[in-house]
C-alpha cells in the first residue's frame, strides 16, 4: 500500500518519513518526554515509528486512492503472488475508511481454513468496529454479535440503512437472532424461519430532523417534573408532527415505498437504549401502522407521520420516567427507526397473519407442577400481535406452555371460551386503515386455515373442524389454536427456536413473532414463523421458599392458588385497597382514570416504604370500566400487585404484555386472585375493619377514601407487618401478618 502512495505520486517517500519523525516526536511530548532522543530506547522509537507509519499509510491512501485499488491488492495477497506472511495489511481498523474494512473482512473470510486461522483475530477487531459503529456499541451485545455476524450480514445491513448513525436496539436484536438462527438449525427448520423485509433509519436521523425543525429545545424535558413534561406532551406531539424531513432522507423513504409497492409496513422505534441487556423500554416508544394503499403522496405522507410520532414519543412522560427509574436520565437517547414489511395474507379486505404473538424462553408462571419451566411459553392470538402484547381488559390471548401445549390454565368448554380473543387487530386494505374489530365480523368458513384457528363450541364442547363449517354462527367460532399446536410442527419448532436463541444469547430472551402458514404439503400444513424482534428476557428475582405451615386463619390476609412465581416480600408496611364496589360506582370512565393518578402520588407519597396494591379487575387496562387505568409511572414503588376477580375465574395475570415487563424489570410481583379458584383466601374482616390511613398521609385526597383505602399494616396489628411468600412449585402464595415479638 506505502509502495502504491510513493509510486502514484500521492506523497514522496522523503516527505511521507518527514512527517512520520514529525508525528512521532509530537506523540512523545503528548506522553510528558521532555528530551524525545534520549529517554526512549533504540527498540521503543522503532515501534513508535512503525504505528505512526502505518497510520500515515492507512490515512493517505483512504483519501487518495480508489476502493478499486485497495481490493486489487488484496486479491494480489491472496492470490499466491506476496508470501502469506505478509496477508497481514497494514490497515488500522478504528480510522480507516467502510469500504477498506469490509474489503479487507471479506477478503479474511475468504481465505483457506488453515490461512484464515492466522488472521481471525484481525477479522474479529473488524467486525467488532463495524458493529459498534453501525449496530450497538452495548458490551454485552458486542461480545454475542462478533460471534455471529459475518462481513456479509453487516454489510446486508449498511444497504438497507438511511443515514449513517447505529441502527438501534431493536433492528439490532432481530437482524442478530436471523444470523444466530440460520446458522445454528437444522436444513428443514431453516426453510421455516424467516424475517421481514426491514429497513433502518439511523439514529443520526433524529438529529438532523431535530436540526432543520428547531426542536432540539425539548431535549431537557427529561429534567422537567413529572407534571409539567405531562403538560407538554401534547404540544411537543403536534410540532414533530410537523417537520420536515432532510430531502435525501426523504427520498430514500420514497425509495422504500417503491421498492414495496402495496404492502402494508410497520414503523417501530428502535432506539439505542432499547431492548437492551436489563432495559428493554417495552411499550415505551410507540409503533404504528402504514397500510400503504393510498396515492403515493399519501403513502409517504403517512410513513413520515408514523416516524415523527415514534420520534416524539423519546419525551413520553412514562419513558422519561422509565429512565430516570434504571439510571439512564443523563443518557443522550437517540432514536432509530425499524420500518418492516407486515407479515400476513390478504384475506377478502383484510391483511393479517394467521397467529401471532409474544414467546418467551423461560416460563415465570406456571398453572401446573407438569409445566417445565425451561420449555417456554406462548401468549398468541389470531392477527396481528398487538393484542398479544397490550393490556386489554375483556379479551384474552391464548397461553401456551411449550411442554405441554394442550395444557391450559382453565379446563371447560364455557371457560375456555370466556377466556378466548374476541377482537382482533388486522388492516383493512380497502379502509386504509390498522383497526380493531369483533372476531364474529372477520371469521367465517372462507377464513384460510380456519381448523389450525378456531375450534366450534356446541353444547358443553369444543369441536374440531374437519371440514367447511357450512351454516355455522360466527360467534360459534373460539379462537383456540388447537389445530395449528396438534396438527402441525409449530410447537416444537417454537421449542427449538427458542433454546437455539437462549444458547447464543447465555441467558433466557423474549422474541415477538408472526405465523402464516403456507401451502400444504403431504397433507400437513407447514408453519412459517417470522421473527419479528428478540432481546434478552426480562425476569424477576426468585429466591427459594417455603411457606410457613400452621398460619392462624385470622393472620392469614390472602391466599392465591393459580400462576404463581417464586419470591418473598418482606415487612410490607402499607397495602393499598381499591374497594371494588365503590370504584365500579364511580359516575364515569374519566373518574376511574382520576383513581390511577391518584395511585401514582399515593406510588410517590410511599416511595421510602414497601407497599402492595390490590385492586379489582385487571390493573393497567386500557379500559377503565374493568381495572384501573395506571401506567408504569403509578406504580413503579410498589412490590406486588393483586389483581381481584369476584365474579369469574382470573385466567392470567396479564403475563407478557408491556405493561407485565414493566412489573417485571421493577421487580413488582404480579398475582391474580379469584374467588372461584379452589383453596383461594380473601381476609375480608382485615379490609373492612381497618382505619383508612388516606386521609392522614394524604388529606389533600379525601374525597377518594370511600374508594381507595391505605392500610397500615403495624397499626392494625399492634406493630406486625406483612409477608408475601409465594412458592411457585407448590403453587400458592400466602400473604400474612408477623406480629412484633412479645406478641
Amino acid at each position: 500500500m506505502r509502495n502504491e502512495l510513493f509510486a502514484r505520486g500521492v506523497i514522496d517517500r522523503e516527505d511521507f518519513e518527514d512527517e512520520v519523525r514529525e508525528k512521532a516526536v509530537q506523540s512523545q511530548i503528548r506522553e510528558g518526554i521532555s528530551d524525545p532522543l534520549s529517554e526512549e530506547s533504540s527498540e521503543m522509537w522503532t515501534q513508535r515509528s512503525t504505528i505512526v507509519r502505518d497510520n500515515l499509510t492507512d490515512f493517505y491512501f483512504a483519501y487518495n486512492l480508489p476502493r478499486d485499488l485497495f481490493e486489487d491488492l488484496v486479491k494480489e495477497t491472496l492470490s499466491g503472488r506476496v508470501p502469506v506472511e505478509e496477508i497481514l495489511l497494514s490497515i488500522h481498523p478504528e480510522l480507516a475508511p467502510w469500504d477498506m474494512l469490509f474489503a479487507q473482512g471479506e477478503a479474511y473470510e475468504n481465505l483457506p481454513p488453515l490461512e484464515r486461522a492466522r488472521v481471525e483475530h484481525h477479522l474479529m477487531e473488524i467486525k467488532v468496529v463495524l458493529i459498534k459503529a453501525m449496530i450497538s456499541d452495548h458490551l454485552e451485545y458486542l461480545a454475542i454479535a462478533r460471534d455471529w455476524f459475518d462481513i456479509s450480514d453487516l454489510q446486508f445491513i449498511r444497504a438497507r440503512r438511511i443515514g449513517r448513525g447505529k441502527i438501534g436496539g431493536k433492528a439490532a436484536g432481530v437482524m442478530l437472532a436471523e444470523a444466530i438462527l440460520r446458522k445454528s438449525c437444522g436444513a428443514e427448520l431453516r426453510k421455516t424461519i424467516r424475517t421481514p423485509r426491514s429497513w433502518f433509519l439511523g439514529a443520526d436521523v433524529f438529529y438532523q430532523f431535530n436540526q432543520i425543525n428547531g426542536l432540539f429545545r425539548y431535549a431537557n424535558q427529561k429534567y422537567k417534573p413529572e407534571a409539567e413534561s405531562r403538560a407538554d406532551h401534547p404540544a411537543i406531539q403536534e410540532e414533530f408532527l410537523d417537520g420536515r424531513f432532510p430531502e435525501e432522507v426523504a427520498e430514500a423513504l420514497r425509495g422504500i415505498l417503491a421498492e414495496v409497492d402495496k404492502a402494508p409496513l410497520i414503523v417501530r422505534s428502535s432506539s439505542l437504549l432499547e431492548d437492551s441487556f436489563g432495559t428493554s423500554f417495552a411499550g415505551k416508544y410507540e409503533t404504528h401502522f402504514c397500510p400503504n394503499q393510498g396515492s403515493e403522496q399519501e403513502n409517504l405522507r403517512d410513513l413520515c407521520h408514523a416516524i415523527t410520532k415514534v420520534y416524539a414519543s423519546v419525551y413520553n412522560p412514562d419513558a422519561l420516567l422509565y429512565r430516570q427509574r434504571v439510571g439512564l436520565t443523563d443518557y443522550d437517547e437517540r432514536m432509530a427507526i425499524l420500518i418492516q414489511e407486515i407479515q400476513g395474507r390478504r384475506s377478502g379486505r383484510y391483511f393479517l397473519p394467521d397467529a401471532a404473538g409474544v414467546a418467551f424462553s423461560r416460563n415465570q408462571f406456571r398453572w401446573s407442577p407438569r409445566i417445565d419451566r425451561n420449555a417456554g411459553f406462548l401468549r398468541m392470538v389470531w392477527g396481528l400481535g398487538t393484542r398479544a402484547v397490550e393490556h386489554l381488559g375483556s379479551d384474552f390471548p391464548r397461553l401456551v406452555a411449550l411442554s405441554h401445549p394442550d395444557l391450559r390454565p382453565v379446563s371447560t368448554a364455557q371457560e375456555i371460551r370466556r377466556y378466548s380473543q374476541e377482537e382482533i387487530d388486522l388492516i383493512d386494505l380497502e379502509g386504509n386503515a390498522f383497526c380493531t374489530l369483533p372476531v364474529a365480523n372477520v371469521i367465517g368458513r372462507s377464513t384460510p386455515n380456519l381448523r389450525l384457528i378456531a375450534q366450534v363450541h356446541q353444547g358443553d364442547q369444543l369441536q374440531d373442524l374437519v371440514g367447511a363449517p357450512v351454516g355455522t354462527a360466527a360467534d360459534a367460532f373460539v379462537i383456540t389454536f388447537d389445530g395449528l399446536l396438534r396438527r402441525t410442527p409449530f410447537a416444537d419448532n417454537m421449542r427449538t427456536i427458542l433454546l437455539k436463541l437462549e444458547a447464543a444469547y447465555g441467558r433466557p430472551i423474549d422474541s415477538e413473532f408472526a405465523v402464516v402458514v403456507e401451502e400444504w404439503q403431504k397433507g400437513q400444513p407447514t408453519p412459517v414463523i417470522i421473527i419479528l424482534q428478540c432481546r434478552p428476557q426480562s425476569h424477576l428475582e426468585f429466591e427459594q421458599v417455603e411457606i410457613p405451615a400452621d398460619i392462624p386463619s385470622e393472620d392469614r390476609v390472602f391466599v392465591v392458588k393459580n400462576m404463581v412465581p417464586d419470591g418473598i416480600i418482606s415487612d410490607i408496611r402499607y397495602v393499598v385497597y381499591i374497594q371494588a364496589r365503590s370504584y365500579a360506582k364511580l359516575p364515569s370512565s374519566s373518574a376511574r382514570r382520576e383513581v390511577a393518578r391518584l395511585i401514582g402520588r399515593i406510588n410517590t407519597r410511599l416511595k421510602d416504604s414497601t407497599f402492595i396494591l390490590i385492586g379489582p379487575g385487571r390493573w393497567g387496562s386500557n379500559n377503565p370500566d374493568l381495572g384501573v387505568p395506571v401506567t408504569y409511572s403509578d406504580i413503579y414503588n410498589s412490590r406486588a400487585l393483586i389483581e381481584i376477580a369476584e365474579d369469574v375465574k382470573a385466567a392470567e395475570p396479564s403475563y407478557g404484555t408491556h405493561f407485565f415487563q414493566d412489573l417485571v424489570e421493577a421487580n413488582i410481583y404480579p398475582l391474580a386472585l379469584s374467588f372461584d379458584d379452589v383453596g383461594v383466601e380473601f381476609n375480608h374482616g382485615f379490609f373492612d375493619g381497618s382505619v383508612n390511613k388516606l386521609d392522614a398521609l394524604m388529606p389533600e385526597e379525601s374525597r377518594w377514601s370511600e374508594t381507595v383505602k391505605v392500610v397500615e399494616v403495624s397499626t392494625e396489628t399492634s406493630g406486625g407487618l406483612l409477608q408475601l411468600v409465594m412458592d411457585g412449585d407448590g403453587g400458592e402464595a400466602v400473604a400474612y401478618i408477623e406480629h412484633a415479638q412479645g406478641d
